[in-house]
């Protein structure tokens, strides 16, 4: 305990000496995003409000929270006229720095990389949808911490802000990465929307070559009665996706030929997995066909001019079958054949998924002394069971009956925020403070069980189970202080408890069973920012905080093999600690912004798999464990104008560019991989899945009123998904690539009524891995009515 009050008043240290550094070093730089001081207001010595422009008398986030972070923002017309969008994190493609991790229509894992954490940090990042928290802090993976993006229907979106660094009190350590805050509409009046969207994939790699066909119909349908509003909507699709999967053999030394499955001929013996070792191809994995359902019912009542609840009701099920393409045939009757090679039953299931959330709000928008907020919210996985077979039949392409069963029905969380803004002066005024309490809880239950048959599962004796359950409660105050003309400090800080108890782990390998110690700690995050506006073009934002991010339940109860006994390897990992720091230089352009951003971020205790030794074992294998310090910094340059050269051509675009190393790490194991380099120490290697480089271009041209295109590129440089740097083999799976994509979309409003549109992701047909093969070129169109 002495040691971390230590560590933390010289973390204050550090706070301190920064934003003393970072005031008297910066220039006259400042900006106006979108209502900064008028240029004649020479009287006027407070600071105004930065904005980003929103409906009159809806105040954003930034605006009514006065928050810190810089901001990037996107609204519905933008959304429409430039993506090719099926769901809704695609709504985000082009905005600077981000990436979702998208593999396939219907993906259930679309997780959020930032500009400093890659697409295995789900709880580095925070998304929420009208104050009401998507993201699923019971992991930090790409798989179940996603953020719940199915609760929003695309349709109903007015904007999306995206607040980059945890300089906010407001937001607990996890938005290390980035918030993204979703602002949906209600309707004014009667409004009914339907939707057909079809998108078909041509996919061509190794043997597969299939053209894959996804089809979606969305209804919305809303209207006002006096003080109260709703919105309904329902949305269907029916998707097939690319293998998520490539079915390989055993790696073996590089430059050595895989041995052929016995009694089979075909495949690709020759291949090489990430590692640049030898793994042959024996076929395609995860060809999924997902018929997925979303519901939402949400409700607005205004009980004053000023005082709104809202309680929304969100539905989502997800049935799903993933089926497998073999490459190898018998070698004496030339049929199609497993070679009873069993990775093409892992790659065979069938999900069931029903998952269900509710939330209520209510605020109040007086714009005046106080205002004050309340959201509370609860996500339940009512059933989601996943069911495989064991094995396969020899010399065919069948499955035994026996398999195994993976039921997470039970899992959840809760959250509740209660916040509060105090103006003493009235707004706009001298300060503005606002405060809150907040807690959330998770809930973990994963149960693997066998079952006789796979396909009519019932259990029958256990496998494995993980449950346990994590709580966090907090306390967070922040002034936003307009001390003199043309500056504003924000000054605040969060205190955070946190606990994990009634953590359990069994496995029948070995029959073990561990009852988890129950954990406890808290934290004092600080925060403190400077911004100036120089005049109405400039603005110059210094930004500095701390962050603590928790162990996930997850994280906590991992189970990993060592020689034939599963093991919990570290279930008290300590939690990971931030300290970031930011300059912002804005200009405001006519109908644009350009902003240079240099940030810098050290991470102690950053929570990573790698390979390490478990205690009480000489078997190096690879779990999640503290790396001792991380750096990340870089810069990252922001461009949008509306009207280039007073043409009807819109630009948006963004470069980032990422320095990410491992600066100490004592765990470090070689993982001894034959014919793979041994790397004793990973100090001065790149962090995993950070590029060094990530870059966006959107341009769109309107034809007129009714027509708009939109030309538009992504690029991101090449990642390491191990600590070492080992993987350096491309195009293979489990690799990491670099890739350009190019896409184009055109939207034509036919009359007030009718709106159609077309386009193609990836034109030119990229091939490129990110662990899993990614879409390849991709038709997409869409006709809409609108009433």
């Amino acid at each position: 305990m002495r040691v971390r009050k230590q560590q933390s008043h010289q973390n204050l240290k550090r706070l301190a000496a920064g934003l003393a550094l970072t005031l008297t070093t910066q220039t006259a730089l400042a900006e106006d995003v979108q209502t900064i001081l008028p240029a004649n207001a020479a009287n006027e010595h407070l600071l105004q409000p930065i904005r980003i422009k929103a409906k009159a008398g809806q105040a954003t986030l930034v605006e009514r929270y006065q928050l810190p972070q810089t901001a990037e923002s996107t609204t519905a017309k933008k959304i429409m006229e430039t993506v090719n969008m099926m769901d809704t994190e695609d709504a985000v493609k082009y905005m600077p720095s981000l990436f979702v991790r998208k593999r396939n229509y219907g993906d259930t894992q679309p997780v959020l990389a930032t500009r400093t954490w890659g697409v295995n940090s789900s709880a580095r990042s925070l998304v929420y949808a009208d104050g009401v928290l998507l993201t699923a802090l019971i992991a930090n993976d790409n798989n179940n911490g996603a953020p719940r993006w199915g609760m929003v229907a695309p349709e109903e979106i007015d904007r999306i802000d995206v607040l980059y660094g945890p300089f906010s009190a407001a937001y607990s350590g996890n938005s290390m990465g980035a918030v993204m805050a979703i602002t949906t509409r209600m309707p004014t009046k009667f409004e009914a929307t339907l939707s057909e969207t079809y998108a078909q994939q041509s996919y061509h790699d190794y043997g597969t070559n299939k053209n894959l066909p996804t089809t979606q119909t969305s209804a919305l349908l809303g209207d006002r009665h006096g003080d109260l509003s709703y919105w309904v909507s329902v949305n269907h699709q029916d998707s097939h996706s690319q293998p998520v999967s490539i079915i390989t053999a055993a790696a073996t030394v590089p430059g050595t030929i895989s041995a052929q499955p016995a009694g089979t001929t075909g495949g690709f013996a020759n291949a090489q997995n990430k590692l640049g070792q030898t793994a042959g191809v024996w076929g395609a994995g995860g060809l999924l066909h997902t018929l997925m359902d979303n519901f939402k019912l949400k409700t607005a009542y205004d009980f004053s001019p000023t005082v709104t609840a809202n309680y929304t009701f969100g539905a989502w099920t997800n049935n799903g079958y993933s089926d497998v393409q073999t490459y190898l045939n018998s070698a004496t009757t030339g049929t199609p054949s497993y070679g009873n090679v069993n990775g093409f039953a892992a790659n065979t299931y069938n999900l069931d998924e029903q998952h269900s959330m509710h939330s209520l709000t209510a605020k109040s928008d007086t714009h005046g002394v106080f205002d004050w907020e309340a959201v509370a919210s609860l996500y339940r996985y009512d059933k989601d069971m996943k069911v495989n077979p064991l094995t396969v039949v020899a010399g065919t392409t069948s499955f035994n009956p026996a398999g195994s069963m993976t039921d997470m029905s039970g899992t959840g969380w809760n959250n509740m925020d209660l916040k509060g803004i105090w103006r003493p002066d009235g707004k706009p005024g001298v300060h503005q403070i606002s405060f809150g309490v907040h807690r959330n809880t998770e809930q973990l239950s994963t149960v693997t069980s066998n079952t006789a048959n796979w396909t009519m599962p019932a259990p029958t004796t256990l496998i494995s189970v993980g449950k346990g359950n994590t709580l966090t409660d907090a306390l967070w105050l922040q002034d936003a202080w307009k001390f003199a003309p043309g500056l504003k400090a924000t000054i605040g800080g969060r205190f955070e408890q946190w606990q994990a108890n009634n953590g359990y782990n069994y496995s029948s390998t070995g029959l073990t069973s561990l009852a988890q110690p129950n954990r406890r700690d808290s934290n004092f995050s600080p925060k403190a920012s400077l911004a100036w506006n120089a005049n109405s073009d400039w603005l110059v934002t210094g930004s500095l905080g701390q962050a603590t991010r928790y162990p996930t339940v997850t994280e906590l109860y991992q189970l990993v093999t060592v020689g034939a006994t599963l093991i919990n390897p570290d279930p008290k990992l300590l939690p990971e600690q931030a300290t970031s720091a930011e300059v912002a230089f804005e200009r405001g352009l006519d109908d644009g912004k350009l902003r240079l951003s240099l940030f810098r971020e050290e991470v102690s205790n950053a929570l990573i798999s790698q390979t390490n030794i478990v205690a009480g074992s000489a078997t190096a294998v690879s779990f999640v464990s503290n790396v001792d310090k991380v750096r990340n910094q870089g810069a990252e340059l922001s461009y949008r104008k509306n009207h280039v050269f007073v043409m009807p051509l819109e630009i948006q675009g963004s470069v980032t560019y990422v320095d990410s190393r491992i600066l100490a790490d004592s765990g470090w194991k070689p993982s001894g991989a034959a014919g793979v380099p041994v790397v004793n120490s990973v100090v001065g290697m790149h962090a995993p899945y950070v590029p060094a480089l990530r870059a966006t271009l959107a341009t769109t041209w309107h034809s007129s009123d009714q027509l708009a295109t939109t030309l538009a590129v992504r690029y991101s440089g090449r990642q390491y998904s191990t600590l070492d740097n080992t993987d350096v083999t491309s195009n293979v799976m489990g690799a990491f690539d670099s890739f350009v994509v190019a896409d184009i979309r055109t939207q034509y409003k036919f009359d007030k009524n009718w709106t159609g549109a077309a386009g193609i992701d990836n034109v030119f047909n990229n091939k490129y891995y990110l662990y899993h093969p990614f879409p390849q070129r991709t038709f997409i169109a869409t006709l809409k009515y609108t009433y």
